[in-house]
């Protein structure tokens, strides 16, 4: 598994928001300059988290974004999962794969679902609280 560019900055972003006051909404400048992560980039990603409930987005002046639930009710694992749309190590053990006819007698398939579970587990297990400076 390698987490893309649009996971690692999401990961950034919302670590971002969260060391932020709950109460008020960050400008996207703001958060661009601290992260020094393209506007573009940070745009869309804001859109894919907003559209998607992890984010609240205000429009206009004053506006900005912010969370909608505390840093420790947000798992690594949800917003990887969101941004890079799975986790798994190998493409029969991704969500909705087709069956594999090798699957009985696969003798490589426990290695790989002990790695899928294991590294699951591990980033269900944290949470954007956990990497907080505040």
């Amino acid at each position: 598994m390698i987490v893309s560019t649009r996971g690692r900055y999401a990961l950034r972003v919302m670590i971002d928001l969260a060391e932020q006051h709950a109460d008020t909404y960050v400008p996207l400048k703001d958060i661009v300059q601290r992260q020094n992560i393209s506007q573009k980039y940070v745009e869309a990603i804001m859109t894919l988290l907003s559209k998607n409930g992890f984010v609240i987005a205000l429009h206009g002046k004053g506006g900005g974004y912010k969370l909608n639930r505390k840093p420790s009710e947000y798992k690594i694992g949800e917003i990887l999962r969101l941004t890079e749309g799975t986790l798994a190590p190998v493409a029969c053990l991704e969500c909705g794969a087709e069956p594999c006819e090798r699957a009985s007698y696969c003798r490589t398939l426990p290695l790989w679902k002990e790695l899928d579970n294991r590294v699951s587990g591990y980033l269900d297990s944290v949470t954007i609280a956990d990497f907080m400076h505040v």
